[in-house]
């Protein structure tokens, strides 16, 4: 866990936007891992897959936060921090 995270308090409840990574499904590309923003929902590509879209997302929007949206997984990643949380 991150212990000197400071952007927890961005976390929000949030529905996912799509059941894979939403820009891969417009363009039909692939993915290898999905990731969700626990800001505003977004689900997006990890930096495993070859268009990186939640890397980008957190590029574009600064939102901090995301968890994987892997079936079984509930780790948390800070973007800003570059740690789990």
């Amino acid at each position: 866990m991150a212990i000197n995270c400071t952007h927890l308090s961005e976390i929000e409840p949030v529905t996912p936007s799509a059941d894979g990574c939403e820009e891969c499904l417009q363009t039909g590309d692939a993915w290898v891992h999905l990731r969700e923003c626990l800001k505003c929902g977004h689900v997006g590509c990890c930096d495993s897959s070859p268009n990186q879209h939640a890397t980008q997302h957190f590029h574009k929007t600064r939102h901090p936060i995301m968890q994987s949206f892997e079936p079984g997984e509930d780790w948390r990643w800070c973007y800003i921090d570059n740690d789990f949380v």
